[in-house]
């Protein structure tokens, strides 16, 4: 059974990584840069159905960075190897432990990690890949923009997508646990 079970979420997790790989090399050259916009983003609600989904995002992330250095579409180059994987991570974790949460049945404030982890991370990451000299000013400015298209979506998509699994019972589908 629990064998069962670890396979069912290590598939689970695997699929959510490639499904986040598709969507952002889909979009590669709004996916990176100072003002971006990633769709993947939108499966950061998937934490509040399935654990395996914080490891899954955060090796959909890595993927995606280390297509994104070898394509030269990311300029953030091997730093974002590292903290672009360890924030979606982060958000990942506390995404799945606001889960519980909820505004008239809507998780609004898990779609919320996402957003703020990444533009103080991400942030400051593409000032210093994108800008020399670095200046606070820059430094605010793409926590801004990369909030903002977190914020469209994490939140934005990410509701949509909650909603439209919940709603039309796939979530209940593709993440119930059966025993045996």
């Amino acid at each position: 059974m629990k064998e069962k079970y670890s396979l069912r979420l290590l598939v689970e997790g695997g699929l959510i990584a490639a499904l986040y790989v598709a969507l952002t090399v889909a979009i590669a050259p709004a996916a990176f840069g100072p003002i971006q916009l990633r769709l993947s983003e939108m499966l950061t609600i998937l934490p509040v159905f399935t654990p395996a989904a914080v490891p899954g995002l955060a090796v959909g992330c890595l993927v995606s960075n280390l297509f994104g250095l070898m394509s030269g579409a990311n300029p953030a180059g091997a730093l974002d190897l590292l903290l672009g994987p360890l924030a979606t991570l982060a958000a990942a974790v506390l995404t799945r432990r606001l889960r519980g949460i909820t505004v008239k049945g809507v998780p609004l404030l898990s779609t919320l990690p996402p957003v703020l982890i990444n533009a103080a991370v991400v942030g400051p990451e593409l000032a210093v890949a994108y800008y020399s000299p670095v200046t606070l000013p820059l430094v605010w400015f793409n926590i801004l923009c990369v909030g903002a298209g977190q914020l469209v979506a994490c939140t934005g998509c990410g509701l949509l997508l909650h909603t439209a699994l919940y709603r039309s019972g796939a979530a209940n589908a593709l993440f119930r646990r059966r025993a045996g």
